[in-house]
């Protein structure tokens, strides 16, 4: 046995020995740098493409594949100042030493940084292809973004997760997991601006029901009530969210086969100090479809998205005029020293627009709103016709933005100094939502959008899952998964009460959402 051990060992040792001298021959036999070689008058081809970007100073390293044809690889990242990163490779995957990356960025922000890339030839000499230029960013992102993540399957649950990434590096970790109460569906997450601080969580469970955590302070609670898609007053004390009855149903002959309808829907205005639900008659009316709340910077106006209900019987899926119906974008005042609401006002209509406008988020400088349209409905991530739009609420213009692509558009979230936005879009294939980061500028020019990066450059070309729903928080959310999951796993939830007309949606009906992204 001792002699079999020790043959192991010296076959462990040998090829170990190997690996490290071939690694030494790679390094001594490749130069500091390349004075030889033929220029190429074009760029060369990289992915995931991050060529003309705008970057925080605070992201993590952009990691590529170069993706020209060659035997040997080498990239030289440099900007105004003397530091140099060097890189070779024989396989075109180029990674990026954090530390340098790091020092790079930080002493460059407000200035272009440049990517030469050289590629050699088998028996040829070496290409020089013309440099790729991006700018680091004066403004840096939050550090954290939270992000649900899952398998795109039209009726199962198993492996739905929160995760939140720290941004400045390739750490994720779960927030919490569907497995931690019986595989069961966890998403609209929610936040008080960007604090983690306080956070709220739907869950949807066939063993457990229909609930929401609300976590803060390291403290959570469940509460006996279904919260939809929520906005949270930026005072802390009042979260407003949606009642929906969603639908899911299918076509054919499409690329993307799945849709939702939503049935029926109200808002509801939840107090936490009171633990108290009210229904606003202005949010509440039970002849129109009022969804996706959004509160103002300075928290005296909620906009929200409503439309008139164009069917009788709430309970066939699809309903007769589901394509047919468009969201109007309405806001509506409310004074916290009196706890009252104003008047119900149109700011754009479906009928000038000719779409359905959905998903409304304000900048927390108060100067934008970024919101998404499509040809019909209340669900765009699975509609390609869904845009990203911008406001400038000082005029009340709007405007397409140029980052569009033929694919879909949506889950858009503002970072805390309005200089970035986290979204969802469908544009490397068509079929499986990413996260997607671009910088606007303080005029609202919004500038090409960059893949959430990853350590390995090839991570999203065999990952099969979404990420949806990124919302941008400045710092890690503390409280604990396994907090959270017996939080979930209790029988007695704090019970609401919620006044609510027979023309809505049953705060208490057992049957979860049946929408997947």
């Amino acid at each position: 046995m001792a002699h079999k051990l020790r043959s192991r060992f010296a076959v462990i040792i040998f090829f170990i020995g190997i690996t490290i001298i071939a690694g030494l021959w790679f390094i001594r036999s490749s130069p500091k740098t390349i004075d030889e070689y033929t220029e190429v008058a074009v760029k060369p081809g990289i992915s995931p493409d991050y060529s003309d970007i705008v970057i925080p100073a605070n992201i993590a390293p952009i990691n590529f594949r170069i993706l020209e044809e060659g035997q040997r690889y080498f990239a030289k990242i440099h900007a105004g100042d003397d530091k140099v990163i060097e890189i070779f490779s024989k396989t075109g995957l180029m990674r990026i030493p954090p530390r340098q990356w790091r020092a790079m960025l930080k002493s460059n922000k407000g200035n272009k940084i440049f990517f030469d890339i050289y590629v050699k030839d088998a028996g040829q000499g070496w290409r020089k292809f013309r440099s790729i230029s991006n700018t680091v960013a004066e403004d840096d992102i939050d550090g954290y973004v939270v992000y649900r993540r899952m398998k795109p399957i039209y009726n199962w649950w198993k492996g739905i997760g929160i995760y939140q990434r720290n941004l400045a590096g390739y750490d994720e970790s779960p927030v919490m997991h569907g497995r931690s109460f019986e595989e069961g569906c966890l998403n609209c997450h929610s936040f008080i601006g960007n604090d983690p601080g306080t956070m709220t969580l739907g869950l949807r469970s066939a063993a457990y029901g229909s609930s929401t955590l609300l976590a803060s302070n390291s403290t959570v609670r469940k509460i006996g009530s279904k919260w939809g898609y929520t906005a949270w007053h930026p005072g802390g004390k009042l979260a407003v969210y949606s009642i929906n009855k969603v639908r899911q149903f299918f076509h054919t002959g499409r690329m993307e086969v799945r849709d939702v309808v939503d049935l029926d829907s109200a808002l509801v205005c939840y107090f936490v100090e009171e633990n108290k639900a009210v229904c606003p008659p202005q949010l509440s009316d039970k002849n129109r479809l009022e969804t996706y709340p959004a509160w103002s910077g300075d928290g005296k106006y909620l906009y929200y998205c409503s439309a008139p209900v164009l069917w009788e019987d709430r309970d066939t899926v699809p309903p007769e005029n589901y394509d047919k119906l468009k969201y109007d974008l309405r806001r509506v005042s409310y004074d916290t020293r009196s706890n009252s609401w104003g008047q119900v006002e149109t700011v754009l209509s479906a009928e000038e627009t000719g779409l359905s406008i959905l998903l409304p988020r304000i900048s927390p400088d108060g100067k934008f709103m970024l919101f998404c349209m499509c040809e019909y409905g209340c669900f765009p991530v699975y509609q390609s016709s869904s845009d990203l739009y911008i406001m400038d609420l000082s005029t009340g213009k709007h405007r397409s933005i140029a980052i569009n692509s033929k694919y879909s558009e949506s889950w858009h979230s503002w970072s805390s100094n309005s200089r970035w936005i986290a979204f969802s879009s469908r544009r490397q294939d068509g079929l499986f939502t990413r996260t997607y980061l671009s910088y606007v500028s303080k005029d609202g020019e919004v500038h090409k959008p960059f893949i959430l990066p990853q350590r390995d450059p090839a991570y999203y070309d065999s990952l099969l899952e979404t990420y949806s729903v990124p919302e941008l928080i400045n710092g890690r959310i503390r409280v604990g998964k396994s907090l959270l999951g017996r939080a979930a796993r209790r029988k007695d939830g704090i019970s609401v009460y919620v006044p609510i007309t027979s023309a809505t949606p049953k705060v208490n009906e057992s049957e979860p959402w049946q929408e997947r992204e």
